[in-house]
């Protein structure tokens, strides 16, 4: 599959093959929606928490004898039918984490790059370069490639002029290609990779 390379002008300078194994797999809505369900279900805290009847302080007594009182038999103030006491059924603190094999999560972004390649989201440049950290020149860049705020861009290497000038563009990602994911390359309306990021991914499937 051969797609076109594009300068930071948005200007044609020739072409790329892109990997079959990375850009022609044919994919799973069903296999993407697990991975990604996963991936959301790992970032969520779970430090939702509830104090149950042994955690609540105070109550270690009876509040009163068993009978002849002529009031509701009671073991703790600190039951959950009393104020102040403790919660019934309540939250807990607990890890929603799930563990997704390395092969899965490595189809998955395959599936999630082919899907992105056949939809036209996906552009490969030639190089992305940002003198002085400056957010005009990423924000003319994007313009050029008719590229909404929401894309993702995967470099080669860490560029801290590209990582200063495009941390006041809300919604856009800097990644390499190590920290690329289904989930991410999903999210995003425009997947931006530059020739030498799109080598070094390629070799994960070597």
């Amino acid at each position: 599959m051969e797609t076109k390379v594009l300068n930071v002008k948005g200007e044609e300078v020739g072409s790329v093959t892109l990997p079959e194994k990375v850009f022609s797999v044919k994919p799973s809505k069903t296999f993407l929606h697990e991975v990604t369900t996963i991936y959301l279900n790992n970032q969520r805290r779970g430090q939702a928490h509830t104090k149950g009847r042994s955690e609540v302080s105070g109550g270690g007594h009876k509040p009163w004898k068993q009978k002849h009182t002529g009031r509701a038999r009671a073991g703790s103030i600190r039951s959950p039918l009393w104020r102040h006491g403790a919660i019934a059924h309540g939250p807990v603190r607990h890890s929603h984490v799930v563990d997704i094999p390395r092969r899965k999560a490595k189809l998955a972004l395959a599936h999630a790059l082919s899907a992105r390649a056949a939809s036209g989201a996906l552009l490969v440049l030639d190089s992305v370069a940002v003198d002085g950290g400056k957010t005009k020149q990423v924000a003319q860049m994007l313009k050029a490639l008719k590229a909404r705020t929401k894309s993702l861009i995967v470099i080669e290497a860490h560029d801290k002029g590209l990582a200063t000038a495009s941390r006041n563009i809300p919604d856009l990602l800097i990644m390499l290609p190590g920290q690329l994911n289904a989930y991410a390359v999903l999210n995003c309306d425009k997947l931006i990779v530059t020739k030498g990021a799109l080598e070094k991914l390629s070799t994960r499937w070597n």
